[in-house]
């Protein structure tokens, strides 16, 4: 079969909504990562590689960036970032390819939340493990375990943060209630929306996510390479986990005082 081209391609693989969608779409794939995986999907839709098996490749991408991160410095933050892109671009390609051949599963749509858990994560245990100096490059005194414990924290508090929001769709279905709807996540005190609306317009909650996380580690990687120490990234590192539990806490008491459980 001919391949599609990338006019025939959107209208079925980017329907409208798509790039909207305020908690489904990245920004960094509203930018320009949805141009690129369409272009990509032209090599794709007519070989056997199915959805689930490009969302097993994307798992795969994001769990790389931890042992990526524990190359010593610049590079090892750049192959971070390079993980991490390519998760993001496989995340796109697996959705994309299955609107296309109308091949859609529950199990992809799982796949696909178990391997946003594991590139968030794997991203944070990953940069609190290249704080601590593991192989000893002498930019430090030796491995410091409390900069693995904290990146090991953060992660766990980023993973908490995707539970909370998924359990709410558990305890709806469990309950027989229909699925929330976007409007529902709106605080119903005065003071909890007006708090929601300062955390959104700072958006620093969003620096635990992989794709910021691994943006930072890079910057941060750059000017302790200056310094010539890992001051900056274990002080990332702390500051990281630091917003994970406090994002943990805030995102589960915005869920309790919202509608999404009434």
């Amino acid at each position: 079969m001919p391949r599609p081209s990338v006019a025939e391609l959107r209208p079925v693989v980017h329907p409208a909504g798509v790039k909207d969608r305020r908690s489904g779409e990245h920004w960094a794939g509203r930018l320009y990562m949805r141009e690129i995986s369409l272009r990509c999907d032209r090599y794709l839709v007519n070989t056997r590689i199915t959805p689930n098996q490009l969302t097993y490749l994307m798992t795969v991408a994001g769990v790389l960036a931890a042992p990526a991160l524990l190359v010593p410095g610049i590079w090892g933050a750049v192959l971070g970032v390079v993980a991490v892109q390519l998760y993001l671009l496989l995340d796109c390609v697996d959705g994309e390819i299955a609107r296309w051949r109308q091949q859609f599963s529950l199990g992809g749509v799982y796949l696909d939340r178990v391997g946003a858990y594991l590139c968030d994560a794997a991203v944070l245990v990953g940069f609190g493990l290249r704080a601590a100096d593991l192989w000893g490059s002498g930019r430090a005194e030796g491995p410091e375990w409390l900069w693995a414990f904290l990146g090991t924290l953060a992660a766990l508090g980023a993973i908490l943060i995707k539970a909370e929001t998924d359990l709410v769709g558990v305890a709806r279905h469990q309950q027989g209630l229909a699925p929330v709807k976007e409007s529902a996540s709106e605080p119903r005190a005065a003071g909890m929306a007006l708090a929601r609306k300062a955390a959104a317009a700072l958006k620093f909650h969003r620096l635990i996510l992989g794709i910021e996380a691994s943006l930072l580690i890079l910057v941060l990687a750059i000017v302790d390479s200056a310094r010539g120490d890992l001051f900056f990234s274990r002080l990332g590192v702390a500051v990281l986990a630091g917003i994970a539990l406090l994002q943990t806490l805030l995102h589960l008491v915005s869920i309790l005082v919202s509608s999404r459980l009434k």
